[in-house]
């Protein structure tokens, strides 16, 4: 990770290496807490974040789903993502990382009187899965965990807590040999990456699975609302495993993902073996406008 110069704490910028909490943050040890990740991408006109608006408010919605009380509201999150890239003069695309956690100050699964903090993080970061993946396609490996069910967790907050199944089924795929992990549902149908949505294209018709045990993803809204756009038939249904390995072309999306072609599943190829047609068109429609080049989308941008 690059180092910035400054990270945002309750309102105050506070040097990179200077950002510390107390052992007991309760975050630390209950696993409570929400975050959002959100980039800002180098334009003509300056560095810019893509739907902040709509990433603030699933920060809050996380926060509201998971019972913290937050205490910052929509408008000076907004403005503190805002204040952090500028005050760390960021010279190519940036990363953002707001959380809302709980403080040190009492101990036990009872939560609600835990002081509550947010911090706002920033850093240079390129491809998330590589410049390699993003051009040819990654390999993927479908994961023995499965997705954690909505009856024992609440898979529409973007917590802290939640990622562990996620870093499991990522350790695994790596420890594999491949570059990413899907994850199914426990009835056996796609769910998600490790952290992104996932689509699959069979006879020129693009397929995702509904959200109903997934994140809502910003950045998957936005690929079906460019394949919308561009007259692409849409499917939102269930995906089974043997589907996805007799798809023509598969991919990613996600903040840090953006559109990431799959090349091959399970040993199996996915197509020819390289990024298709369909997806590099949405691929690069979808780099248009992060990077301000799409006139049309350019409301998404929030320029700093």
């Amino acid at each position: 990770m690059k180092k910035a110069e400054y990270i945002w704490m309750d309102g105050e910028f506070v040097s990179w290496d200077e950002a510390k909490v107390h052992i007991l943050t309760h975050t630390l040890h209950y696993g409570n807490g929400v975050f959002e990740g959100t980039r800002a991408y180098m334009t003509d006109k300056g560095l810019a974040i893509f739907r902040l608006k709509e990433h603030t408010k699933r920060l809050l919605d996380s926060a509201k789903i998971t019972m913290i009380k937050p205490n910052f509201n929509q408008e000076e999150l907004e403005k503190a993502q805002i204040e952090i890239l500028r005050k760390n003069h960021f010279e190519s695309n940036v990363y953002i990382r707001p959380i809302i956690y709980l403080g040190y100050g009492v101990m036990g699964l009872y939560h609600v009187n835990a002081p509550v903090h947010t911090a706002i993080a920033a850093w240079e970061w390129g491809s998330y899965l590589g410049d390699e993946g993003l051009k040819n396609g990654i390999r993927v490996k479908i994961s023995s965990f499965v997705r954690s069910p909505v009856k024992s967790t609440m898979g529409k907050a973007k917590a802290v807590a939640n990622y562990l199944n996620s870093q499991m089924a990522k350790f695994e795929a790596l420890e594999c040999g491949y570059e990413e992990a899907l994850l199914l549902d426990e009835e056996g149908f796609i769910a998600e990456g490790s952290g992104e949505c996932f689509f699959i294209v069979r006879d020129k018709v693009l397929i995702t699975p509904p959200n109903d045990n997934s994140l809502e993803s910003i950045t998957q809204k936005t690929v079906l609302e460019l394949a919308k756009s561009m007259g692409i038939e849409i499917e939102r249904r269930r995906i089974t495993r043997d589907e996805v390995y007799i798809a023509d072309e598969a991919f990613f999306t996600g903040t840090a993902a953006e559109v990431t072609p799959i090349r091959e599943v399970d040993a199996r190829v996915i197509g020819d073996g390289k990024r298709g047609e369909i997806t590099k068109k949405l691929q690069d429609a979808y780099f248009d406008v992060v990077h301000g080049r799409d006139k049309k989308y350019e409301h998404y941008l929030t320029y700093v």
